[in-house]
């Protein structure tokens, strides 16, 4: 788990990285748990975390895509994401329902072989 905090030390965001343990999946890692507090959003914080958890990956021994979701129609989020060089791979329709209400999933991967893109 990685946080981001504002200038008083306060947690303002939060992300996490987990790897695949199986052997024919070693080589994924995937982002969870991103959430940055409604008051930081659009200062950087979001992707400051994004960044420092792809940066930590790559030292993974062995960890060649990172993965994550997102959900549909979540736009700065998936904006933020493919700024931070994730790409789309797919739509997982009805992934989650919340009260009786479905929420379909934006799969995405990041090739860590793939030169970061830039600042």
């Amino acid at each position: 788990m990685y946080g981001a905090f504002d200038a008083t030390g306060a947690l303002i965001g939060a992300a996490g990285l987990g790897r695949e343990s199986r052997q024919r999946t070693r080589h994924k890692a995937t982002l969870f748990g991103m959430v940055v507090a409604e008051s930081a959003r659009r200062a950087g914080a979001g992707r400051q975390l994004v960044r420092a958890l792809l940066a930590h990956a790559r030292t993974l021994g062995g960890v060649r895509v990172v993965q994550l979701t997102v959900t549909e129609g979540n736009r700065p989020a998936q904006a933020l994401y493919e700024r931070c060089g994730f790409q789309v791979f797919g739509v997982e329709p009805m992934a989650t329902v919340l009260d009786g209400v479905f929420s379909s999933k934006v799969h995405m991967w990041c090739d860590l072989g793939a030169a970061p893109p830039a600042a």
